[in-house]
């Protein structure tokens, strides 16, 4: 199957793993910014994933719990409400992080976060059972990547829903961080021995897409479409940008 026709069968991409300026650190490209560029890029969608307060958020993390989470969805409102000019569809989501391991969080809202503040505190097993009240999914976020903020590799495949496979940062010809495809080969292993769901996005923090995501056949009509489509490993293809591969990490083109 030539690249074409590929995206003939799956025309709806979208970005899963972006940050903003507004709550990431690492981020140098505001909501709005972030979104123009991708419905330019030809997106149907982002889904904004900041880093919350385990990760490398921007964020006074001494301020009272509401107003974190207020000022940590400033990214994510600012991208919606010019997606919603522009016609691209933009979701919440967050990053979670542990001192090293992170997941993404896919199926919350920013009024049900602020209605459990008792993750803040929680260890890592104790949160992901904490969302798993709800119908949100999670994820590990790149799982085998090696970088100076990553004491080691720690794998949690009793308590994720799934795994991030395809990485674009890892393998994309652009990327000038986290540079190595292997991160990428042990993540499909990884999935593939565990049976989880899968994703790909570009881990994205600047205002120039690599291409990277999720790519469907029909158009997603909300979050909890998404969900259910990545938890039930329907019909979708992953992408670094460069080269396609089937929900289960292997090579198209």
């Amino acid at each position: 199957m030539t690249v074409k026709e590929l995206r003939e069968k799956y025309p709806y991409l979208y970005e899963t793993h972006l940050h903003t300026s507004q709550a990431s650190k690492c981020a140098r490209s505001t909501g709005a910014e972030q979104a123009i560029a991708h419905k330019e890029y030809g997106y149907t969608g982002i889904i904004v994933t900041d880093h919350n307060w385990g990760g490398n958020t921007c964020i006074d993390r001494s301020l009272p719990w509401k107003e974190w989470i207020n000022q940590f969805f400033a990214g994510y409102r600012e991208a919606k409400e010019t997606g919603d000019k522009i016609g691209l569809q933009v979701f919440p989501g967050y990053e979670a992080g542990y001192g090293g391991p992170e997941f993404l969080i896919y199926g919350i809202s920013p009024e049900w976060m602020l209605d459990h503040e008792e993750l803040k505190e929680a260890p890592v097993s104790e949160q992901i059972k904490i969302i798993h009240t709800t119908d949100a999914i999670v994820i590990q976020a790149h799982p085998y990547r090696e970088e100076w903020y990553i004491d080691k590799v720690r794998l949690y495949p009793d308590d994720v829903d799934g795994c991030e496979i395809v990485n674009a940062t890892h393998s994309n010809s652009r990327s000038t961080s986290h540079n190595d495809p292997v991160f990428d080969t042990r993540a499909i292993a990884y999935a593939k021995e565990h049976g989880f769901c899968t994703t790909a996005g570009s881990d994205i923090h600047v205002n120039d897409p690599f291409g990277g995501g999720m790519a469907f056949p029909t158009k997603l009509d909300s979050l909890a479409d998404f969900v259910k489509r990545v938890r039930n490993k329907e019909d979708y293809v992953l992408t670094n940008g460069e080269h396609w591969y089937t929900r289960c990490g292997d090579l198209i083109v």
